[in-house]
């Protein structure tokens, strides 16, 4: 009762209930939240506050800037601590969005306002992508092409069987959030994990354009995801593992966060000779044996499929797919 109570005095107030419906949209920061409601960056944070402690709005840090979200929206479990209550406060959320009248003028200027940002962001994304082009360019030419790398990620995810057959989705390493836009329709909720902030700023606008308003993406660390044990159903580690100073921890941690029966996808390349690879483009591995990265997968204990191969240049793309085993498995291999 008291948190039902604390989230209606929280949104029971005109400038807030238009955070809520900006949120419901985009993941803001403050400046844009300022520029959309047209009031001082004082005023507009002591509401988010009062919104995130009401549970109604959840804040993220990402480098020098806190974003804010509506509660609930595409989140797989954080953390397990008063998971039920998060839940119930979040739903309370969505159904104050749903009351909102659709006609209302002051909300629809600042949808309008909302709609100038996301294209900002989106010409930042095509700038950045001209700037990068050619470099991308140049090692895509060695390899297989990226359509017949795709066909073959979603069908090893079993994605082809259609909405939801993912569950809960996370894509370590996201990058530009090529693989989120490929897969995250396929998901329940989905999260795209990178350490770079200007890498985030290019998957936020390619997930706003494709309106994928059950995905966001999340600065964090690969060695240490900021996840609860099993959040996940489905983990991709697509064409990171040759970044990775120790790409064994970056499996283990994959396993951490997968929940029992949950499978994991590692898409990159074979071992190869291509010294350029590491001394242009910051390469720490010129690719995997096979058995290496299905060692790494068994020793943290996965199930491991027979690795699939995508030939076509100097480059071999290998998947590697891995199964968690289902909790009473997991349960006889203790007991054993």
């Amino acid at each position: 009762m008291d948190e039902l109570l604390q989230g209606l005095r929280a949104a029971a107030e005109p400038t807030r209930l238009r955070v809520l419906a900006l949120c419901a949209h985009a993941e803001l920061t403050v400046s844009e939240l300022v520029r959309i409601l047209g009031q001082s960056q004082p005023r507009v944070s002591r509401h988010l506050k009062l919104m995130v402690e009401a549970g109604l709005l959840e804040r993220f840090q990402e480098g020098n800037w806190a974003r804010y979200r509506l509660a609930g929206i595409g989140t797989p479990t954080l953390s397990d601590k008063n998971a039920d209550r998060h839940a119930a406060v979040a739903r309370f959320a969505e159904a104050v969005i749903d009351l909102l009248p659709a006609d209302d003028r002051t909300l629809g200027r600042d949808l309008d306002r909302l709609q100038k940002i996301k294209a900002e962001r989106d010409r930042a994304a095509q700038d950045y992508f001209a700037r990068n082009a050619k470099r991308w360019d140049r090692i895509r030419a060695l390899h297989v092409d990226e359509k017949e790398v795709n066909q073959a990620l979603v069908r090893v995810f079993g994605a082809d069987r259609g909405a939801r057959s993912l569950g809960r989705f996370l894509d370590v390493g996201t990058g530009t959030g090529r693989i989120l836009e490929l897969l995250a329709p396929r998901a329940e909720a989905a999260v795209g994990v990178d350490s770079s902030s200007a890498m985030l700023s290019i998957a936020r606008a390619a997930i706003d354009r494709a309106h994928l308003n059950h995905c966001q993406v999340r600065q964090g660390d690969m060695y240490q995801l900021p996840f609860a044990d099993g959040a996940f159903d489905s983990v991709s580690v697509h064409m990171v593992l040759h970044y990775a100073d120790e790409p064994a921890r970056v499996l283990e941690e994959a396993a951490r966060v997968l929940a029992p029966g949950g499978r994991l996808v590692v898409i990159d390349f074979e071992a190869h000779n291509l010294a350029e690879l590491r001394a242009e483009h910051q390469h720490r591995w010129a690719g995997f044996e096979q058995e290496d990265v299905r060692e790494w997968m068994r020793d943290v204990g996965f199930q491991v499929h027979p690795v699939e191969t995508l030939e076509g240049g100097p480059l071999t793309v290998c998947l590697w797919v891995g199964e968690r085993p289902a909790e009473a498995n997991e349960n006889a291999l203790a007991a054993g």
